[in-house]
């Protein structure tokens, strides 16, 4: 198996917050592509589904990293075999 490191560090809530947030709407965008690109309603539905989940964990993240305040440790690593 390898990996890829693709986060490590500390970092100030507003610096961790804006970098969750932009891997967040790569990945919302990432969806709404498959929404776009499927003509299966099923499919389009559990992309739906999954982007709504994505927004509700960020703004309880951010909720949650606001209040935390100080410097969060974030890592972030992408397992591949």
């Amino acid at each position: 198996m390898s990996s890829f490191k693709l986060i490590q560090g500390k970092f100030s809530a507003n610096d961790a917050i804006d970098i969750i947030t932009q891997m967040v709407q790569v990945k919302i965008k990432f969806h709404e592509n498959k929404i776009t690109n499927t003509s299966n309603e099923e499919d389009s539905k559990l992309e739906e589904k999954r982007i709504k989940e994505l927004q509700n964990e960020l703004q309880n993240l951010r909720s949650n990293l606001l209040a935390k305040g100080g410097l969060i440790e974030l890592s972030s690593v992408i397992n591949y075999h």
